[in-house]
């Protein structure tokens, strides 16, 4: 496995600055934020679409450091009823993007749409009650998310890129079933951005995850989540406060580590290797408390001491 870095997570540094600080940590590459829910300050997504030269400027800057660009992120809600079409235009373009520069790998969200076709606002179901819900959800899918994804999958395929869905709550695929349902109805072009901190904070195991998906995982974001059992006894893991309210919180994004032990991710490393992922392990950090370079530094640390790098050459000896 290769330990890279998402570049939001060094979003208080220009370009420049970004990668030498990802090369200085030891990483091997870097996940770059186009657009949608980040303002992307380390890429230019309309001039690097029109210009040849531009583009061969951005790789050379990764290369020129031993670094490799893991893929593209354009996290988002595309599906939202308002400010869906803008989205829209900045993921294909993340995508038509990616087939330019010849990377793989465009990470995103599913999407959420309304709840009905006169609302304003996405709406997340997360109830079987009261009975309105499942119709409000087969809408959801049947007119809104489909349609668009095999539309989506269309274009990722004709620029080689495959698209890595992060399972994420506020989205219509937020776990293992909705992400193996929409890859069943739109193709194998779909597959996982397996973060476990989601899964984490929603009540679900990371590490059974990785098995159910196996060769659905596309791609990993490491981050971790601190579990404020004291708070949930009272609150529930459905947590609506401050992001910077940490101690309010029944739970908190957080540095590798802080939250759930090196033995856990060693495991979680594990698990994937076993299901046959050997691919990047992108570091998010989202931690209020600590500064950027720490979080990351410390993260780094954890997962080169977790994550295997080598190729297996063990053989049975013959008897």
């Amino acid at each position: 496995m290769k330990i890279g870095i998402v570049s939001d997570s060094l979003a208080n540094l220009d370009f420049e600055g970004m990668l030498d600080a990802a090369a200085g940590l030891g990483l091997s590459g870097v996940e770059v934020n186009a657009g949608n829910w980040s303002s992307a300050p380390h890429l230019d997504l309309a001039k690097l679409r029109g210009d040849a030269g531009a583009r061969k400027t951005f790789l050379s800057a990764f290369e020129s450091r031993g670094l490799e660009l893991i893929a593209l992120n354009a996290n988002g809600n595309q599906l939202h009823p308002t400010d869906g079409a803008r989205q829209t235009a900045t993921l294909y373009d993340t995508v038509r993007l990616a087939g330019q520069l010849g990377i793989g790998k465009v990470c995103l969200m599913s999407g959420l749409p309304a709840g009905g076709p006169e609302d304003r606002t996405p709406n997340w179901i997360v109830s079987s009650w009261p009975p309105e819900t499942g119709a409000i959800l087969k809408w959801q899918w049947e007119e809104k998310l489909l349609p668009y994804w095999h539309d989506l999958a269309k274009v990722a395929k004709e620029n080689g890129v495959k698209l890595c869905v992060e399972l994420h709550g506020n989205q219509l695929v937020y776990n293992v079933p909705t992400l193996l349902r929409l890859r069943v109805e739109v193709g194998p072009v779909v597959g996982a951005n397996l973060d476990p901190s989601h899964l984490m904070w929603m009540g679900a195991d990371p590490h059974a995850a990785v098995d159910a998906l196996g060769e659905a995982i596309f791609h990993v974001h490491a981050k971790d989540v601190y579990l404020n059992k004291v708070k949930q006894a009272t609150t529930s893991l459905l947590e609506n406060g401050s992001l910077t309210d940490i101690p309010a919180r029944s739970w908190t994004y957080i540095t590798l580590g802080y939250g759930h032990d090196e033995s856990w991710w060693r495991e979680f490393c594990y698990r994937l290797r076993m299901v046959g992922y050997d691919g990047w392990l992108s570091i998010e950090h989202e931690d209020v408390l600590l500064s950027r370079m720490e979080g990351a530094r410390r993260s780094v640390q954890l997962l080169n001491a977790v994550a295997p790098t080598e190729v297996s050459d063990f053989m049975l000896q013959a008897v």
